[in-house]
This record gives structure tokens, C-alpha cells and sequence, in this order.
């Protein structure tokens, strides 16, 4: 099959536009520190065979586990470390930020997600909860809890606000107030009849305590206070205590 010479003359050009534009993509940075070490591989066992000096740009090309692999404007590419890359600065001059695993990545944090096994009402509970960090002190969340007990089931969502009093802390408490609601059904053996399924509105208050265990994982305990408003014209007080984790992105 012959080949058409408009075609290949397309193809020649789209490859270059896509291999500029990712060249395009790639992160330039400056050197302020003394040196930046360049590593042969992505770990401090591979040894150091070249050090790029202060004033000297240099081309972030991609990450794995915590290192960096760059190049130099002389060619010479290697892998250096998230601490040392953090010292650098961007074109606009700013100093760039790079993520270590450390307290300072979660004080950073955008999103959060957590798991938690806790007792709703003498009955265990499961919950899972998303977080959007809105400031360091006020984070929006989502969450849903559903316990299973002998009597009836129980799926809540809700959402919330976060309040933490002391977010620089790595021991620090918190606040919470949200609303959502609460879908109740009895188990299908100790019921008749299909009406008997509840969904009623909620409000509720709660404490914390969240605790930055290490990298990217933070443990917490919860106290929850809910006010079910039913059917009947009166209120149901639910509590619900919960241990869980979290990781944050």
C-alpha cells in the first residue's frame, strides 16, 4: 500500500506539536541552595554522579516514591530528593513546594478520606467520610454511617463543618455541626409489612480529636449528637462514638 505524502507530512507534524507540547509540560526550576545532588537512582543508597550548583536551572521530568527525576541544561539526568527539590524555586520565583510525608503536607492537605468503626446507639457501626480542606481551620465533609442491628437497619449521610481549633498541632481537637438524613427499616423477619421504613431529617453537633500518626495517615476519635426529627412530631437524640483513619491527598 503506498502511502500518501500529505498524510505522512500530518503525522511527522502532529508528533512534533505533541512532543513539544510535553516538553511544554515539564516543570523548570532554579537552583538557591549551594548544590542539588543528582543520584543514579531514586534512593540515598544510589550513589551521587553529579552535583548541579546554584544558579543553574534545571527540568523536573517525573516522580516516584518521594524523588524527582531532572535533568540539567547540560544534559545530565538524574533523580534528587523531594528535600532538596523543595529548595528550589519556580520561574515566577516562588519557592516550589514538594510533598515529603510529613505534618507540613497535611497542614497543605486539599482532600481527606476516612474510615471509621464505631457504636451508634449500642449497635456497631461502619462510616466512610470525604473532606475538602476549605482553610486550615474549617474543612466541608460528607459522610455515610449504616449499622446493622438486631432490630433494624440504619444507613445515615449527613454534611458537615469542621471546626479545628488548633490545626498546628499534631494533637489538636475538633468541632463539628451538620445536618442530612436517616433511613431506618426493621428487619424483614420481625416485620409484616412494607410500611414500616422511616426517613426522617437530622441536625446533629460533635467533637474530635485527630492525631497525625505518619506520612499520610492521621487516626481519629469521634464523638456524634444526633437530633432525629420524626414523624411523630418529636425528637430522637442518637449517639454515636467512632474510631477511624484517614489519608489525605
Amino acid at each position: 500500500m503506498k502511502l500518501n505524502p500529505h498524510f505522512l507530512c500530518i503525522v511527522i507534524m502532529a508528533s512534533a506539536f505533541f512532543s513539544i507540547a510535553a516538553k511544554a509540560d515539564d516543570l523548570v526550576v532554579s537552583i538557591v541552595e549551594p548544590y542539588v545532588d543528582f543520584r543514579t537512582g531514586p534512593a540515598s543508597e544510589y550513589p551521587i554522579f553529579h552535583v548541579a550548583e546554584q544558579g543553574e536551572t534545571i527540568t523536573i521530568l517525573k516522580k516516584k516514591t518521594g524523588w524527582y527525576k531532572a535533568i540539567t541544561y547540560t544534559g545530565q539526568e538524574g533523580w534528587v530528593s523531594a528535600v532538596q527539590l523543595g529548595k528550589t524555586i519556580k520561574p515566577s520565583g516562588e519557592l516550589l513546594y514538594v510533598p515529603t510525608g510529613s505534618f507540613e503536607d497535611y497542614t497543605n492537605r486539599t482532600f481527606e478520606f476516612s474510615a471509621f468503626g464505631g457504636i451508634l446507639e449500642n449497635v456497631t457501626a461502619m462510616s466512610v467520610a470525604a473532606a475538602w480542606n476549605v482553610t486550615g481551620n474549617l474543612v466541608a465533609e460528607a459522610t455515610y454511617t449504616q449499622a446493622l442491628g438486631d432490630f433494624s437497619e440504619n444507613k445515615l449521610w449527613s454534611i458537615r463543618i469542621q471546626h479545628h481549633v488548633f490545626p498546628e498541632w499534631k494533637v489538636s481537637p475538633y468541632f463539628t455541626i451538620g445536618a442530612g438524613g436517616i433511613n431506618t427499616r426493621p428487619r424483614s423477619n420481625l416485620v409484616q409489612s412494607g410500611d414500616e421504613v422511616r426517613m426522617s431529617d437530622f441536625y446533629e453537633v460533635g467533637a474530635g480529636l485527630r492525631y497525625y500518626f505518619a506520612r499520610n495517615m492521621v487516626i481519629k476519635f469521634e464523638y456524634r449528637n444526633i437530633i432525629a426529627l420524626t414523624d411523630r412530631d418529636d425528637q430522637e437524640q442518637i449517639e454515636e462514638f467512632k474510631l477511624g483513619f484517614s489519608v489525605f491527598f
